[in-house]
C-alpha cells in the first residue's frame, strides 16, 4: 500500500481509528470497520476504499483533497461515494467539483448530500449517525455515530420463549431500540459545540480539537474564532465520561514535547489516563 501522506493509528475495542489532523496543514479520519471517516484536508491512498465520509465544515485544511478523492475512486472504477457536507455549502461544493471537472477533465461523480443539526443518517442495521451544531467561523456540524441494537421489552423478560413467539406472530412488538453513544467527531470548534450536545461527553470515543494552550492565548479571542484551549478541556474535566479522547488539531506554534508537557501539569490524571494526544 502506498503511504503518501502521515497517518497515525490506533485500537480500540473492536476499532481502527486512522488519521491525521494539524491546524491550517490538514486534517483525515477513517474508521474501516464503520466503513467511514471524518474530513477530507487530505486523501491517503488507503482511503480510498471507505465510500462515505462526513467533512465538518469547508475550510481548506479540512476538504481541500475532496476532488483528490472523488477523481481517484472514479479512476478506479468505484462507485460514487456518498459525501455528508453542512447544508450550507452544498451549492459551492457542487461549483467547485464542477470546475475541477473541467480542469480535469474527468467526471467527479459523487453523491453530496447536504446535512444540518438534528438529521439522523442510516449507516446500518447497527450504526446511526447524528448530525450536532458546532461552533466555528464558517457552517459547521460534528457527527456521533451510535451502536444500536433491540432488546426485549421490560414487561416481557421472564415471560415463556413460546409466548413472546406468538406476542410477535400476533403483531405484538415485544422489543425496544436502544442506542449507545460509540463514535463522536467534533472537527473544529468552540468549546458550544460540545457543551451544547451532551452526548458528546459519553461517546466511548470523542475525536476532538485542541487547537491552543499557552496561558498567553486569550481565550475569548480563540472560542471567537471556533477553537479550543487546554484550560477548556480543565473546566470540563468532570463531564468526559469518554473512555477515550482523543485530542488533535494543536497549532503548529507548538512543539510536541510542549503540548505533552502542558497535559500532564494542567489537567487531573483521570482525565490523562484517557487522552491520546494525536502526534
Amino acid at each position: 500500500m502506498l503511504e503518501n501522506l502521515p497517518l497515525k493509528s490506533i485500537q480500540y475495542k473492536g476499532l481502527t481509528i486512522e488519521g491525521y489532523s494539524r491546524a491550517a496543514v490538514q486534517s483525515y479520519w477513517r474508521i474501516p470497520e464503520l466503513k467511514l471517516g471524518f474530513d477530507m484536508g487530505g486523501s491517503p491512498w488507503s482511503f480510498m476504499g471507505t465510500q462515505t465520509f462526513f467533512i465538518s465544515h469547508a475550510h481548506l485544511d479540512h476538504m481541500a483533497a475532496l476532488p483528490v478523492y472523488v477523481a481517484r475512486r472514479r479512476m478506479m472504477k468505484m462507485d460514487p461515494p456518498n459525501i455528508y457536507i453542512p447544508g450550507d455549502v452544498v451549492e459551492p461544493v457542487q461549483r467547485m467539483l464542477k470546475a475541477w471537472q473541467r480542469l480535469d477533465r474527468g467526471r467527479m461523480h459523487c453523491n453530496l448530500i447536504g446535512v444540518n443539526p438534528g438529521d439522523e443518517i442510516e449507516l446500518s442495521r447497527e450504526h446511526v449517525v447524528t448530525v450536532f451544531e458546532t461552533k466555528h467561523t464558517v457552517p459547521s456540524v460534528g457527527y456521533l455515530v451510535w451502536d444500536r441494537r433491540r432488546k426485549l421489552k421490560e414487561e416481557y423478560i421472564g415471560l415463556a420463549g413460546d409466548k413472546i413467539r406468538d406476542l410477535r406472530l400476533s403483531g405484538t412488538d415485544v422489543t425496544e431500540e436502544t442506542r449507545v453513544p460509540l463514535v463522536c467527531y467534533t472537527g473544529d470548534t468552540a468549546p458550544a459545540g460540545l457543551d451544547n450536545y451532551p452526548p458528546v461527553f459519553d461517546a466511548k470515543v470523542l475525536i476532538t480539537e485542541l487547537t491552543f494552550f499557552r496561558p498567553e492565548h486569550r481565550r475569548e479571542k480563540i472560542h471567537k474564532f471556533g477553537h479550543m484551549h487546554l484550560d477548556d478541556f480543565y473546566e470540563r474535566a468532570d463531564k468526559f465520561k469518554n473512555d477515550l479522547l482523543i485530542l488533535a488539531h494543536f497549532s503548529t506554534r507548538y512543539h510536541e514535547r510542549q503540548l505533552e508537557t502542558a497535559l500532564k501539569k494542567r489537567l487531573p490524571r483521570e482525565l490523562q489516563s484517557k487522552i491520546e494526544l494525536w502526534l
